[in-house]
């Protein structure tokens, strides 16, 4: 399990493309590599996945094809960065929200709307299927990051980030167009399924 709440950010240094695979070399901060053994996980954007090699400070992981084709680490580039987090421990204090590290799906940044130390961001959800789970004060997860929903209109959805978290992860650096990875709520999820189930039963009876 995970918080929201990135602990860095790291390049990507290398790319092994296999078939039906897919290893990324990761350089990890200082800090992430403190008691990191093979086996561990780490969230990149938000995605969990499993050491498989350490080499001083580079760290490599095997994404398999449907992690490339459900989240944006398929289009990750060499040289490109990626917010990251370390499990959460018994210790460890829950500024965010509870997040399992399970893409459902990517949205695209369609809007920025920048004033005096705050930015708005809008994202498009293609599958509009999704939005019924992202509600209005309702927690997300936007590529790792644990985020207040602030509006929902239609198939869109904005949050408000502060200057912390522009400089402390990706976002910052994002721009039109781009893709990020979506984790909805799972306590949202499973009482709006549960509700739409009951009234399905209802309405058979």
């Amino acid at each position: 399990m995970f918080t929201g709440i990135v602990q860095g950010t790291a390049p990507i240094i290398a790319i092994e493309a296999k078939k039906n695979l897919c290893t990324h070399y990761v350089r990890l901060p200082t800090s992430l590599l403190l008691n990191l053994d093979i086996g561990a996980s780490i969230a990149h954007n938000g995605c969990c996945l499993t050491v498989t090699n350490i080499a001083d400070d580079v760290v490599s992981f095997d994404l398999m094809q449907v992690t490339l084709q459900l989240t944006n680490l398929g289009a990750i580039k060499v040289g490109d960065e990626v917010n990251l987090e370390r499990p959460a421990s018994l210790k460890t204090e829950i500024g965010g929200h509870m997040m399992s590290g399970h893409i459902i799906g990517t949205a695209e940044l369609s809007k920025i709307v920048t004033s005096e130390n705050n930015r708005q961001i809008w994202f498009s959800l293609p599958n509009r299927a999704l939005m019924k789970y992202i509600l209005h004060k309702g927690y997300i997860g936007v590529d790792g990051i644990s985020l207040t929903v602030s509006e929902v209109a239609d198939d869109r959805f904005c949050v408000h980030l502060i200057p912390e978290t522009l400089r402390r992860t990706t976002l910052g650096k994002k721009r039109l167009g781009a893709s990020v990875n979506i984790e909805i709520d799972s306590q949202t999820q499973a009482i709006i399924d549960t509700v739409e189930r009951v009234l399905s039963a209802r309405h058979r009876a």
